[in-house]
């Protein structure tokens, strides 16, 4: 993982007021709930007393109460009761497990994967779809690293085998470029396939002069991806990391062509009908591919086509201090 980071990790429908719900991200199984007021709260799901499941417990003001022996832990996780001890006795630090700080927005629920702070970062969620766009979603999971599943979005060599009744009809197997820019964390890849006639040679990236007249993608740093088909119409992925060898893809449709309330809503659960069609095919593909997580240096033989996946593992290197240079 990232540190210091926001992770899209659950669609906020999956979160109902003052209800828990017990989820495993990160590697780690989480407790999390919504208060009345609508703040979000997550601690770890393992009780500091006896490893009971703190998410089979009862909210109580805020508050967790260990199913077990009745622990109470506040939402930064520390124990404020222990009712053997006694209402009012004071408890020791040690009793307390660690808690993350979570938000509510963009219809996810994201967590800040790193140091408490109080001025965390803002969220970098894409600009262009904040407001004005309606959405239908789905979600599934992989039995692969979040790493695999978003390689595989920034893979624009594999259209025209994997997906060659769908969106890599015409049977475009040559690759210009790609090019792909960085502005802070956020990566747009311009993609120009085309037929091979035998004598065309595919256009480095340096040769692309009018390359932003291309088809465009873009990947945000940690765990975001979209398909920026049109400027009405966008797929939407986040990729949320459950642990090292499983990952959960939330995919939305986002579009803003359709405003009328019913027609809107049929119109993008239909639409999610050939995203999670499209999605399976990647799925039969990906979960092939050995080992299930990808590293900065791979024994791989790379080609010139691969050039966001080569860019967004040099990122995520760079992210995580193993080198010192993301160029």
């Amino acid at each position: 993982m990232i540190k210091n980071q926001w992770y899209g990790i659950l669609d906020a429908k999956e979160l109902k007021a003052n209800k828990l719900i017990s989820v495993v991200r990160m590697g780690e199984k989480l407790a999390i709930w919504k208060s009345n007021n609508g703040e979000i709260n997550c601690i770890f799901d393992k009780c500091c007393h006896r490893g009971a499941s703190l998410s089979t417990g009862k909210l109580k003001h805020n508050t967790v109460r260990c199913p077990f022996h009745g622990l109470v832990y506040d939402a930064t996780g520390r124990v404020i009761e222990i009712p053997a001890n006694g209402k009012n006795a004071p408890v020791q630090e040690r009793f307390k497990v660690n808690a993350y700080q979570v938000k509510e927005k963009y219809g996810f629920i994201w967590l800040w994967y790193g140091d408490y702070t109080d001025e965390v970062p803002e969220i970098p969620f894409f600009k262009y779809l904040r407001k004005g766009f309606s959405y239908g979603s789905f979600s599934e999971a992989w039995p692969v690293h979040y790493t695999r599943a978003i390689e595989n979005q920034l893979d624009v060599v594999h259209l025209p085998f994997v997906h060659r009744n769908t969106i890599g009809r015409g049977h475009k197997t040559l690759v210009n470029g790609p090019v792909v820019k960085w502005e802070d964390n956020l990566m747009t890849f311009y993609v120009h396939n085309m037929k091979d006639d035998g004598l065309t040679k595919p256009l480095k990236s340096k040769e692309m002069e009018n390359y932003k007249d291309y088809f465009s993608l873009q990947f945000q740093m940690p765990n975001m991806w979209q398909n920026r088909i049109s400027r009405d119409i966008r797929i939407f992925a986040v990729f949320a990391p459950i642990d090292e060898g499983n990952t959960r893809i939330y995919l939305r449709f986002y579009q803003r062509n359709l405003k009328l309330p019913v027609l809107k809503q049929v119109f993008n659960r239909l639409s999610n009908i050939s995203n999670r069609y499209i999605l399976h095919q990647d799925r039969r593909a990906v979960l092939t591919q050995k080992p299930i997580k990808t590293e900065f240096k791979m024994k791989e033989n790379l080609i010139q086509g691969d050039a966001p996946i080569i860019e967004y593992r040099k990122r995520r290197a760079f992210l995580k201090g193993e080198i010192n240079s993301k160029e």
